[in-house]
C-alpha cells in the first residue's frame, strides 16, 4: 500500500435526491470556482438585513426548445426553497459558515417545458429567532447560471421579488415547555396575505419589485471584499418523501383506541366552534406537515407537535398512551382565508409523533380536507442487514435505524426535536453507524470538516458546529481525532485524512501544555471538560456545565488523562500510517507516560480498579473503560478486569451514550459474546412503546425520545455480533470474528466500497460453526473462531469449524 501525503484528488459526481428521485449532480463550471460570479447577492428593497422576514422571488423563462441541460447554482441566507413550474425541486443551503457558504447545483432541464416557465424561490431569514445551528450574515438570495444560456437566470437579472407579510414568528416558550429548545421559531401564517397563485403563469407581478443587489457572488479563496465564500455543496439533497397520514386518537374528549383510529378526511367543524383533535403519526418522524383546509375564514388552527404526551406529574408513559395525558410542544398557527383546498405548510420541518390541533372557527365552517406530511432527512440507504434466531434483535435494529435517520439531515443531529445540533461526541457514533449501514461517507466527511472549520486560535475544535453561540468541550476535540482515525480505517481516501494532520497536532499540543508536572497527569482543564451525563455529575447552574467528573476542572482526572492517552495511541497510528514514524513514536511514548502516572496516582490495590482522582474517593466505569481502551491494563488481565467493571454496581454507571465505549472495552477484553446480554436498556425502551431510542434509559424522564448516540447497537450488531471489522487501514483487509452470544444463527451483511460483505453462519451446541462468508473482489481477510483462524478469499467461501473451548454455545 502506498503511503501518500500529496496527490491528485478525483472529484466524483454526487447524487442529489429530491422527492425520491436520484439525479446526477452536474459538474460546476470551473470558471465559477476561480472567478467572481456574474450574479449578485440580492434582497428585497427595503428589507432589513438581519431581522425576521419571508420573501418570494420569481422569474419567467420562455423556452422554444428544451435544452439537454440547464444548470443553475443557488444559495441564500438564511435559507430557501426552490421551485420550477410549481414543482419543489430543492432546498438549502446546507448549513456551514460564512467562510464555507454552500451553494446547490440543479439541472432543471427536466422540469422545463416549451413556452412559458416559472422559476421561483421562497427565501427566509429567521433573524433573532433563528436556530442556534444556523449561521448568518444578512438576508440574501443568489442564482448563477453554469453556462451562457442558463445565465439568463442570474440574479438580479429579470427576477422580481416581494416581502410576504403572511408570516410571523412564534417564539418557543422554553419556560412553558420546561426544557432547552433551540431549533427556530414556530410560524403564524395568515392565508389572506398569501399570494396563492404566485407560481402560476398568469400571476401579475406588476406590484412586485426588482431585487436590490448587495454584493457579487464570490467563490472561496478568490479576490477580496467577500461576504459569503461560496463552495459547492458536498452532500446530496435531502430526501423528500410523502408518508402515511396520521390518525385521529382524540376528538373533543372522546378517546379513540389505536386499533380503531382513522385518518381524518373532509372533517367538518361548524362555525363558532372550539374543538381539539389529537393526531397520531404512529411513529416519530421529521417532516413538513401539510394541512389542506377549505372554508373557515378567520378561523385559528393551532398545531402543536410532540414526541410524547405527559401525565399530570410531568412524566412520560407508554408512548401509545393518550388517556388522561397532557400535551405540550412547539406550535404553528394557521389562519385560513376561506378558500377551497388551500395547502398550509411550514418553512422548516417539524419533529413529531403526535400533533394536537386546537381549532376555533368564526362565522364560517372549516373543513379539514386532508392532513399529510413530507418526510425529510439525509438520503441514507439501508444497505446493511442483520437477522438472527432471536427476532427481538430485529426490532432493535429497525428502531435504531429509524433513530439514525431522524438524526441525520444536513448535519448529524444530536436530536431532531430540541436542538438539531452537530456535536462531536454524538457524531462519532452516528458516523460509524452510517458507514456500516449505508456505506455513504459524505455526511461523515462533511462533519469532520465542519469541526475543522470551527477550530479556535488555541487549537481546539468547538464541541458543536455550526453554531451560535460557541461552546468548547476539550474532550470532544479528542473525539474529533478519534473520528479521523475511524475514517482512516474504514475508507481508503487517505488524502482526506492527511489534510487534518497539522490540526491533530495542535489539539494534542493543547493537552500536553496542561500536564501537571507534579503528577504527570492532566492538570486543570478549562471550558467544559464533559465526560458523560450521570446523576453523580449533575448540572451546575453557576458554572453552566454538567457531566464533569471529579478532577475535570481541578486537575488530575484519570478519566480525561486516559482518554488523552487513548487518543495519543490513535494519533500514533495515523501518523505512522503516513510514514511519520518519529512523531508516532513520540505520541506512543507520551501515552505510556500518562498511563504510568495515572497508575501511580489512581490505582487502588484494594479494589483492583482505577479511581477517578488520586484522592480515590470516586470510582467509575468511565475511568476503567478508558484504562482498557488506552491499553493501561495488560492484555491477559483485561477479561477479568472488564468483568469487574460490568459487575460492580457501586461504580458510577455509564449512560447510553458512553455505553458505546464500555462495549468497545468489552470487545477489547475478549468479552464480545456478552454484548447481547448488555442490551436490556434498548429492549426496555421498546417495551415502553418508543419508536426511536431515547437520550437516556429513563423513559419517563428523558428529554429527547430520539437521540442518535443511543443507536450504537446497529454498529455493534455488525462489528461485534456478526464480527465484521477492518483488519488494516483503508478497510483494505477484513477480519470476521463473530460473537453470537448464544444465537443459533446469524445472517448479516454490509456494504464495502469494493462490494458487499455477507455473513451466513449457524452455531451448534458444541461450540462449532458452519456456513459461508462472502467478500468482494480485491478484498482479503481472515475468519476467527474460538482461537482458530482461516484465510478468506474473494467470493463466497464455506466455513466449517469445531469449537475448542468456546464459553458461549447454543443452548
Amino acid at each position: 500500500m502506498n503511503r501518500i501525503l500529496f496527490g491528485s484528488l478525483l472529484l466524483m459526481p454526487v447524487l442529489l435526491k429530491t422527492h425520491g428521485q436520484v439525479i446526477p449532480d452536474p459538474e460546476v463550471n470551473p470558471d465559477l470556482l476561480t472567478n467572481h460570479w456574474t450574479a449578485s447577492w440580492v434582497t428585497v428593497p427595503g428589507a432589513p438585513a438581519y431581522d425576521y422576514g419571508v420573501y418570494y422571488f420569481r422569474n419567467e423563462l420562455e423556452m422554444n426548445t428544451i435544452p439537454d441541460e440547464y444548470i443553475v447554482h443557488v444559495s441564500a441566507d438564511n435559507r430557501y426553497k426552490f421551485f420550477v413550474n410549481g414543482q419543489w425541486i430543492g432546498l438549502g443551503p446546507a448549513r456551514s459558515n460564512a467562510d464555507n457558504w454552500m451553494f446547490e447545483t440543479y439541472d432543471i432541464a427536466g422540469y422545463l417545458k416549451e413556452g412559458a416557465n416559472v422559476v421561483a424561490a421562497i427565501v427566509w431569514n429567521f433573524g433573532e429567532y433563528k436556530p442556534w445551528a444556523q449561521l448568518s450574515l444578512f438576508t440574501g438570495f443568489i442564482v448563477q447560471g453554469n453556462a451562457e444560456k442558463s445565465s439568463e437566470l442570474n440574479t438580479p437579472g429579470t427576477w422580481k421579488c416581494s416581502k410576504i407579510e403572511a408570516y410571523e414568528p412564534l417564539d418557543v416558550d422554553r419556560r412553558a415547555l420546561g426544557t432547552f429548545i433551540i431549533v427556530g421559531p414556530g410560524e403564524k401564517l395568515r392565508g389572506n396575505k398569501i399570494p396563492w397563485n404566485w407560481q402560476s403563469e398568469s400571476f401579475n407581478m406588476e406590484e412586485w419589485q426588482n431585487p436590490q443587489p448587495i454584493a457579487s457572488g464570490a467563490p472561496k479563496g478568490v479576490g477580496t471584499d467577500i461576504t459569503h465564500a461560496l463552495v459547492p455543496r458536498t452532500i446530496p439533497g435531502m430526501e423528500l418523501r410523502r408518508i402515511n397520514e396520521p390518525v385521529a386518537r382524540k376528538i373533543y374528549t372522546e378517546i379513540i383506541n389505536k386499533a380503531e383510529s382513522k385518518v381524518l378526511k373532509d372533517y367538518r367543524i361548524p362555525a363558532n366552534t372550539s374543538e381539539t383533535i389529537l393526531l397520531d403519526q404512529q411513529e416519530l418522524v421529521t417532516a413538513y406537515p401539510e394541512f389542506i383546509f377549505s372554508g373557515g375564514k378567520d378561523a385559528k388552527v393551532k398545531a402543536t407537535y410532540a414526541e410524547a404526551l405527559y401525565d399530570d406529574t410531568g412524566k412520560k408513559r407508554h408512548r401509545d398512551s393518550v388517556r388522561d395525558m397532557e400535551f405540550k410542544g412547539n406550535s404553528d398557527l394557521f389562519i385560513p382565508d376561506g378558500g377551497t383546498k388551500k395547502n398550509y405548510t411550514t418553512l422548516w420541518f417539524r419533529t413529531f409523533r403526535y400533533v394536537q390541533l386546537e381549532i376555533e372557527t368564526s362565522g364560517d365552517p372549516l373543513v379539514i380536507n386532508n392532513i399529510s406530511s413530507i418526510f425529510t432527512g439525509y438520503p441514507f440507504e439501508e444497505k446493511a442487514y442483520f437477522n438472527s434466531s432471536d427476532p427481538s434483535v430485529k426490532a432493535v435494529w429497525e428502531t435504531g435505524w429509524r433513530t439514525s435517520r431522524l438524526c441525520a439531515n444536513e448535519l448529524f443531529y444530536d436530536c431532531p426535536y430540541y436542538e438539531q445540533m452537530q456535536y462531536v461526541g454524538d457524531t462519532r457514533i452516528q458516523a460509524l453507524i452510517s458507514l456500516y449501514v449505508s456505506g455513504d461517507d459524505r455526511l461523515m466527511r462533511k462533519s469532520i470538516n465542519d469541526f475543522y472549520n470551527s477550530i479556535i486560535p488555541e487549537g481546539l475544535t468547538l464541541s458543536r458546529y455550526p453554531t451560535e453561540p460557541r461552546q468548547v468541550i476539550p474532550t470532544y476535540s479528542l473525539f474529533w481525532i478519534s473520528m479521523i482515525h475511524d475514517y482512516l480505517w474504514l475508507r481508503n481516501d487517505y488524502l482526506f485524512a492527511a489534510r487534518y494532520l497539522t490540526s491533530i497536532q495542535h489539539v494534542l499540543q493543547w493537552f500536553e501544555n496542561r500536564i501537571d508536572n507534579n503528577t504527570g497527569m492532566l492538570g486543570p482543564i478549562e471550558y467544559w471538560p464533559f465526560v458523560d451525563w450521570t446523576k453523580e455529575w449533575p448540572w451546575d447552574n453557576d458554572k453552566r456545565i454538567g457531566g464533569v467528573p471529579p478532577g475535570g476542572l481541578e486537575g488530575n482526572s484519570s478519566i480525561i488523562t486516559l482518554q488523552y492517552a487513548m487518543t495519543l495511541d490513535q494519533a500514533a497510528d495515523i501518523f505512522g500510517f503516513f510514514g511519520l514514524d518519529n512523531l508516532a513514536a513520540d505520541y506512543l511514548s507520551a501515552s505510556q507516560a500518562l498511563i504510568d502516572s495515572t497508575r501511580t496516582h489512581c490505582w487502588d490495590n484494594e479494589r483492583g480498579l482505577f479511581a477517578d482522582t488520586p484522592a480515590k474517593k470516586s470510582f467509575s466505569q468511565h475511568a476503567n473503560t478508558f484504562a482498557i481502551l488506552a491499553h493501561a491494563v495488560n492484555k491477559n488481565e483485561r477479561a477479568l478486569f472488564m468483568e469487574k467493571i460490568l459487575r460492580d454496581e457501586s461504580l458510577i454507571q455509564s449512560s447510553l451514550y458512553f455505553r458505546y465505549y464500555v462495549n468497545r472495552a468489552a470487545i477489547e477484553s475478549g468479552l464480545g459474546n456478552k454484548y447481547l446480554t448488555m442490551m436490556e436498556p434498548w429492549y426496555a425502551m421498546l417495551e415502553d412503546g418508543l419508536t426511536t431510542f431515547a437520550e437516556i434509559p429513563d423513559t419517563e424522564n428523558t428529554r429527547s425520545d430520539c437521540h442518535a448516540w443511543s443507536s450504537s447497537p446497529l454498529y455493534e450488531l455488525l462489528a461485534t455480533v456478526a464480527g465484521i471489522r477492518p483488519a488494516a487501514p483503508g478497510f483494505e483487509s477484513i477480519i470476521v470474528e463473530p460473537h453470537p452470544g448464544g444465537l443459533k444463527w446469524i445472517k448479516a451483511g454490509m456494504p464495502h466500497f469494493y462490494g458487499d460483505i455477507a455473513v451466513d453462519l449457524e452455531f451448534d451446541k458444541t461450540g462449532g460453526v458452519k456456513g459461508s462468508i462472502t467478500i468482494p473482489p480485491a478484498l482479503k481477510g481472515v475468519f476467527v473462531w474460538d482461537h482458530q483462524t482461516i484465510d478468506l478469499i474473494p467470493g463466497k467461501q464455506k466455513i466449517s469449524m469445531a469449537g475448542i473451548d468456546a464459553k458461549f454455545k447454543v443452548k
